[in-house]
């Protein structure tokens, strides 16, 4: 056995020699690249310049796709070293690609819907949105998926074809938001009262916005009530605090005016014929 051993590398050494070469080149390769990789990554995340002007949104994506064409470059140099045809192996997976690519349509088309998401902006990195029924903040647009933080702390990943394929809505992109006030009055109270007291509140909030300036009106006559509303307008880190405060100070203030906030009600009117047959079906047998 011996002895085979060593005809075999006699016969052999050479060949042996250059794939150990290669393989201990293509490992160094390898290595390197995952290192490159991950500095590259690393570095466009936490650039201050020249990309600290790229909107931050854009960084994970750009870090991800630069991870991976690192990976490239080195797996094309690997096949290189062993002596395979690069050339021809690109025309194969370009054809291959397209077979894949029927195969794996919905992760193409969550890759795409990235790609517009990231073009187009209806949100970026840590706006509050509702984005097909996920109500959160964006901590970050990837290849795949839009990851949301909610309010009450969850972490939720949405694959990007479900996030670009319904509606967006922003709530910081403009920067302010409307409030709608509602409040039900007695229909024996005056309405005129009840709307100077709402703008009795809005002149005294001053986290409210002048322009647009406050308004109030009477949305709708109810079963029970009569319903006016005060709108106004905050920015958006005021608003939420804004709303609760007004809600506790319209109350009071509507109270403390001498009007009612009726309960739902309903009268019931009973007929003399139908109170005589109830009167009648109630006697004991």
């Amino acid at each position: 056995m011996k002895d085979k051993l060593i005809v075999f590398w006699q016969s052999h050494s050479e060949t042996i020699i250059t794939l150990g070469y290669k393989v201990v080149l293509a490992l160094a390769i390898l290595v390197a690249s995952a290192l490159i990789a991950r500095s590259v990554k690393k570095a466009i995340k936490n650039s201050k310049s020249p990309l600290k002007k790229v909107d931050e949104t854009l960084l994970p994506l750009l870090s991800s796709i630069a991870g991976y064409l690192v990976y490239i470059i080195a797996g094309l140099f690997i096949l290189d070293i062993f002596g395979v045809n690069t050339a021809s192996l690109i025309a194969l997976m370009g054809a291959a690609g397209l077979a894949i690519g029927l195969a794996l349509k919905n992760t193409l088309s969550n890759i795409a819907a990235g790609i517009m998401l990231l073009i187009l902006r209806p949100f970026k990195i840590g706006d509050f949105v509702d984005a097909s029924g996920t109500l959160g903040t964006v901590n970050e647009i990837n290849l795949f998926t839009t990851i949301f933080k909610t309010t009450d702390g969850l972490y939720i990943a949405s694959p990007n074809g479900k996030v670009w394929g319904g509606n967006i809505k922003n709530f910081t992109r403009n920067g302010k938001r409307r409030m709608d006030i509602v409040v039900g009055i007695s229909y024996a109270d005056s309405i005129d009262v009840g709307l100077n007291v709402l703008k009795e509140v809005a002149e005294s909030e001053s986290r409210l916005l002048a322009e647009p300036a406050p308004k109030v009106m009477v949305t709708s006559i109810g079963e029970s009530a009569v319903n006016i509303q005060l709108r106004a307008w905050a920015v958006n880190g005021d608003y939420w605090q804004t709303v609760w405060d007004l809600n506790k100070r319209v109350k009071e203030a509507i109270e403390g005016a001498g009007l009612s906030i009726p309960f739902p009600q309903r009268t019931l009117h009973i007929s003399e014929s139908m109170a005589s047959a109830v009167t009648v079906n109630t006697n004991p047998q």
